[in-house]
């Protein structure tokens, strides 16, 4: 009788660049779809009155056309193309750099948590140029004519925002932006792991396994961090000169603390969907490595 040889099959690994490729790519694709929601959610984060996201779709398309719910289209897919790309590829190459470390065991809950932060605070302010131009651009519209600023794409944005108010500008609200990408992705990231773990057994592998743990992941990662979220939205859109603190204050002052919560409907039928969509396009961008190469 044959004797089985060798060693066992080495664990196949993505390579680093294209970890980040794929990461970027899926998150792009994503933001293609759901770009209508951010802007309906930047809209209603803005706004002090307290209007359902419906009304707010409803004023957008009947003042500005359909196609305005695509506003700043180019800056999120800037956005996606630095933040996710960044995000999703140190995600990966640490998880898969623990793996290999410790004799191929994944990391445990609270590590994956870790991970999260690290990869998401670096993502972010990779990727905070492209948010306030995002910003700007889904707001735009809400303002008197003569106050509008009119950006005509993302490349446009960044470059009078350099020359009207200085290179850091492209920085303002970073401080905020890197703490929800933290609570983002320490919530987002580990706990779709931990859900996809948790799933697997009872429900099909492939698309609805990636779906179900996505739609938990969004859920928890709504709730945990719309307050940031808002704060560093009203920060990046605040008028020239006004410091950030005032923006906090204003907020809680006139709106009351939950006001940080405001939108929670369009963010999280935003967050859902695009962090479904962006798993879903990843895993199988995946997949397609392993079986093309």
């Amino acid at each position: 009788m044959a004797k089985s040889s060798g060693a066992p099959t080495k664990e196949r690994y993505i390579p680093n660049g294209l970890k980040f490729a794929f990461g970027g790519l899926a998150g792009m694709a994503a933001t293609c779809v759901v770009q209508p929601l951010d802007l309906i959610k930047t809209r209603m984060q803005l706004s002090g009155g307290g209007r359902s996201s419906f009304a707010v779709a409803g004023e957008i398309v009947a003042r500005e056309g359909f196609f305005s719910l695509y506003t700043g289209l180019s800056a999120g897919l800037l956005r996606q193309a630095t933040y996710t790309t960044t995000r999703l590829g140190v995600y990966n190459w640490l998880f898969d750099a623990y793996k290999e470390r410790n004799a191929g065991a994944a990391p445990n809950f609270a590590i994956k948590t870790l991970l999260g932060v690290t990869a998401g605070s670096i993502g972010a302010f990779v990727g905070t140029p492209a948010e306030v131009a995002l910003i700007r651009m889904t707001a735009d519209g809400r303002l008197p004519v003569e106050q509008r600023r009119n950006y005509k794409n993302v490349v446009d944005a960044l470059l009078r925002i350099v020359k009207e108010e200085g290179v850091f500008k492209l920085w303002r609200g970073a401080t905020p932006t890197v703490a929800r990408a933290m609570v983002v992705n320490a919530a987002q990231l580990s706990t779709y792991s931990q859900a996809r773990e948790l799933f697997v057994g009872y429900v099909p592998d492939g698309v609805v396994l990636h779906f179900c743990a996505s739609m938990v992941s969004g859920l928890i990662t709504t709730l945990v961090s719309m307050p940031v979220d808002i704060i560093k939205t009203r920060i990046q859109n605040a008028a020239k000169g006004q410091s950030q603190m005032e923006v906090v204050t204003n907020l809680l002052r006139n709106e009351g603390v939950f006001a940080l919560w405001k939108g929670f409907l369009p963010y999280y039928a935003r967050l859902g969907p695009h962090t479904v969509l962006t798993f879903i396009f990843l895993e199988q961008l995946n997949a397609a490595y392993f079986k093309y190469t």
